[in-house]
């Protein structure tokens, strides 16, 4: 084995924007994770604040863990030297593509998380999974055969979300990944179907290891029954029901992904299953007394809410089911031209 199962090797990206709710990801790993003998982070940063740098090297020194090491991120459309579209987050999620150039040398794994995840379970078993002999494990996404010919992928290839991913750093490099996802951008001219992780999904389909779901429970498997998900994400390929179900109720990490019918917790009103633990969290964090977020999601998105309640359940999860699984994708595909 060419990494050590006790120690791991932690990767986040963040702005000064989510930096807050990084801290509060960070609580929950060290509050979970005590049988690790070391927890060594990096965070790629595009802008963090002098003070919520201060306020995260606390929480790692209140565990009496080392201080997360701060990376320059580096800026996506200055590599490349052209306008590179932001289609979902902000740009400093693209700062994940440069794992293998930012990070020590020395590195053989890392584990890579975004900032809207709390840690419900130790972080071992997921450090230490098999990848089969892939670059990276990560979930299989359930999006509709469209999106993947978006960006150059067959009907039935894998998809993944990006938010969770446990990297093989010297496959990565050997396999020249970064080189690709560079040149796959460039070639597009910067605008790609899910930004960053649409430029993944495009390199790595076919050298993803697909991990249960439960390493990375996103909030669609709250928001829908297993039936409803498939009518309206259409998946050509997705987990089991029993696999879901195992996600929701015994999750290993809860990641706090965009929904149309969930706001997150960080934000007033948010109504999901595990809310109440993020905010646990939060009271254990240097950001205890910070107000939560109003709902800044666009009026037309939040109108759209209010008429798929008004409308019988049957006919509005088709209809949401028809724009997600091609009107997205056609709205992505001129977008691009």
């Amino acid at each position: 084995m060419s990494f050590n199962e006790k120690i791991a090797h932690i990767v986040y990206a963040s702005d000064d924007r989510f930096a807050e709710v990084l801290g509060v990801s960070l609580v929950s790993l060290y509050e979970n994770s005590k049988d690790m003998y070391d927890l060594i982070v990096y965070i790629l940063d595009s802008g963090i604040s002098i003070e919520n740098k201060e306020k995260i090297v606390f929480v790692s020194e209140s565990y009496k863990r080392k201080a997360p090491i701060f990376i320059k991120a580096k800026d996506i459309s200055q590599e490349l030297q052209m306008d590179v579209d932001i289609d979902r987050g902000s740009l400093s999620q693209y700062a994940r593509l440069f794992v293998s150039s930012d990070l020590p040398n020395n590195l053989n794994r890392v584990l890579y998380l975004d900032c809207d995840i709390i840690i419900s379970r130790s972080i071992r078993e997921l450090w230490k999974l098999d990848l089969q002999g892939k670059t990276i494990g990560a979930l299989m996404d359930a999006f509709s055969k469209h999106y993947r010919i978006n960006i150059d992928l067959k009907p039935n290839d894998v998809m993944f979300n990006s938010g969770v991913m446990l990297i093989d750093l010297n496959r990565w490099k050997e396999r020249k990944v970064e080189e690709r996802l560079l040149r796959f951008i460039a070639s597009k001219k910067g605008k790609i179907q899910q930004g960053d992780q649409g430029a993944l999904n495009a390199v790595l389909s076919y050298d993803t290891y697909c991990f249960e779901p439960r390493f990375n429970s996103v909030t669609i498997f709250y928001d829908f029954t297993y039936k409803d998900l498939m009518i309206y994400r259409r998946p050509p390929e997705f987990y089991s029901e029993e696999q879901l179900r195992a996600a929701v109720e015994e999750p290993n990490v809860i990641h706090f992904t965009t929904s149309f019918l969930s706001k997150r917790p960080w934000m007033t009103g948010c109504q999901h299953r595990y809310v109440d633990e993020w905010k646990k969290y939060k009271g254990m964090s240097p950001w205890k007394d910070t107000a939560l977020w109003r709902d800044n999601r666009q009026a037309w998105k939040q109108k759209g809410l209010d008429v798929y309640k008004l409308i019988p359940k049957w006919i509005a999860l088709r209809l949401a089911g028809i724009m997600q699984a091609y009107g997205r994708p056609i709205k992505n595909k001129l977008r691009m031209k």
